[in-house]
C-alpha cells in the first residue's frame, strides 16, 4: 500500500510540473514584447577636503546600484519578453550643467530617469521642458523640502528625506529614554539641514536639547581630540550626543572624548541609514551578495536608492504590461503597489510627495543593525511608517491631486 502512495505521489509531482512549465511555456508565448528604457544621470563634483581620508565613499555610488538592478529587472523580465535598457550619463563638476542637462534630454529620450543629483539640480531636471513627461526618480538628495514645499509631479524619491532618517532616530531616544541631547552641528551646508531637522524631530518626540553649539572653524582634532572635545562638550547634563556630520569630517573624533561618558548617534556611532552591509535579514544578504559579485564593494545607500527606483518601474511593468508613464505612475503612487525592498516590510509610496515609504535601519559601523524604525509603539491611523517623514498633513504641496 506504502508503494502504490509512493508511486502516486512520484506520478503526480511529474504531472504537476509538467503542467506548470506548460502553463509558463504558454503564458510566454503570448507574452508582449516592450522594452523599458532608463537613463542614469549624475552630477559628479570634487569632494571636499575633510579631517580624515579614512572615509570616503566610492566613484561609483549609486551608478553601480543602477546597474544590478537592470541586472534584476532583466532576470525575471527575460521570461516575459521584456527588456531593460540602462543609459549611463555623468556629468562632471567643470561642466556647465544647465547646457550639458539640455544636450542629454535632447539626445536620449528614456521615459524613467534614475537621478543621482544634489536638489538644485535635481529641480532643475524636473522642471526642464523636456523632462516634464518622464518619471524621475531621486535616489540622492535628501534635502526634506523636496518632499514638503517643492514636489514636482514628474517626481519621486527612493532615498529618505533627513527628516525621515532623524525621526527614527528620535523615536530611539525616546524608547531608550535618552531624553537630554547635546547638539554638534557642522559647517558644510547638508550638516545644518541635519542639525534643523534633528531639532524638529527633538520638538515633536519631546526631547530636550540641553547643549547646542557649533563645530570650531578650522579645528583639527586629529591630534587634540582628547585635550579639545572635552572642554569644548563642557557646560549641561546630557544623555546622548548627536552630530550632524554629513561629509564624515569631524565626528569620528567626538566619540568617546566627550565630557561626559555619553553614546553619540547621528552622523557617527548610532547612525540611521537608508541602507547599509550589515543589513542581511529579510533576504537582503542574497541582495548584498549579488552587489558584490557585481561590484566587488559593498552596496551603499545612494546604490540601494537607484536600485529601488529600477525594482519600482519593473514591478509596474510586470503587473500592467505595459511602459505608458501615466499609467504607471498611477500605479507607483496607487494603494495596490507592494514592493519588496529586503527591509522588514513591504513598501509603497506616499502619493502627495512621491516619497518611497520605507524602514529606517539604525546601524552602528561596528558591524549590527540595532533597531529598525519605525519603533514599535509609535502609531498612526493609516500606517506606522509615516510616523517618520513628512506626513500629509505637513505637507504644502502634492505629486498625485
Amino acid at each position: 500500500m506504502a508503494g502504490i502512495t509512493r508511486a502516486y505521489l512520484f506520478f503526480f509531482s511529474l504531472f504537476y510540473v509538467f503542467l506548470s512549465q506548460s502553463l509558463l511555456l504558454s503564458y510566454v508565448a503570448q507574452a508582449q514584447e516592450l522594452k523599458v528604457d532608463f537613463l542614469y544621470l549624475e552630477f559628479r563634483e570634487k569632494r571636499p577636503p575633510t579631517l580624515s581620508n579614512l572615509v570616503a565613499p566610492p566613484k561609483d555610488d549609486g551608478q553601480l546600484g543602477a546597474r544590478l538592478g537592470i541586472k534584476d529587472n532583466n532576470t525575471t523580465g527575460r521570461f516575459l519578453k521584456h527588456n531593460y535598457v540602462l543609459e549611463e550619463v555623468v556629468i562632471k563638476g567643470r561642466e556647465d550643467f544647465d547646457t550639458r542637462l539640455n544636450d542629454v534630454l535632447e539626445d536620449n529620450n528614456q521615459s524613467f530617469i534614475v537621478a543621482n543629483l544634489p536638489a538644485d539640480k535635481l529641480l532643475t531636471l524636473a522642471k526642464h521642458p523636456k523632462a516634464k513627461d518622464r518619471l524621475i526618480f531621486n535616489a540622492a538628495a535628501t534635502d526634506t523640502e523636496l518632499r514638503r514645499s517643492q514636489c514636482q509631479p514628474n517626481l519621486l524619491h527612493t532615498i529618505p528625506s533627513r527628516k525621515m532618517l532623524t525621526d527614527a532616530l528620535a523615536q530611539f531616544l525616546v524608547k531608550k529614554n535618552w531624553k537630554k541631547v547635546f547638539i554638534i552641528e557642522g559647517r558644510n551646508k547638508g550638516d545644518k539641514e541635519f542639525a534643523d531637522q534633528f531639532r524638529q524631530s527633538a520638538k515633536n518626540f519631546r526631547l530636550k536639547i540641553t547643549l547646542d553649539k557649533k563645530w570650531p572653524e578650522g579645528a583639527d582634532m586629529r591630534r587634540n581630540a582628547a585635550k579639545e572635545v572635552p572642554s569644548f562638550s563642557q557646560g549641561a547634563d546630557y544623555d546622548v550626543v548627536f552630530i550632524a556630520d554629513e561629509v564624515k569630517d569631524f565626528g569620528q573624533y567626538v566619540t568617546y572624548n566627550t565630557w561626559l561618558a555619553r553614546p553619540t548617534v547621528g552622523s557617527t556611532g548610532l547612525e540611521p541609514v537608508a541602507w547599509h552591509r550589515v543589513v542581511e535579514q529579510w533576504g537582503a544578504a542574497q541582495l548584498q551578495s549579488r552587489f558584490r559579485k557585481l561590484g566587488k564593494r559593498d552596496m551603499g545607500q545612494k546604490d540601494y536608492a537607484a536600485w529601488a527606483a529600477l525594482r519600482t518601474v519593473a514591478e509596474g511593468v510586470t503587473r500592467l504590461k505595459t511602459v505608458d508613464v501615466g499609467t504607471l505612475k498611477d500605479y507607483i503612487l496607487g494603494p495596490k503597489i507592494r514592493l519588496a525592498m529586503f527591509k522588514g516590510r513591504s513598501m509603497n509610496y506616499r502619493p502627495w510627495s512621491g516619497q518611497m515609504r520605507q524602514t529606517i535601519p539604525l546601524i552602528h559601523e561596528g558591524g549590527a543593525v540595532v533597531n529598525l524604525a519605525p519603533l514599535e509603539g509609535f502609531l498612526h491611523p493609516k500606517t506606522e511608517l509615516d510616523t517618520i517623514g513628512i506626513d500629509e498633513g505637513q505637507a504644502k504641496c502634492r505629486v498625485k491631486s
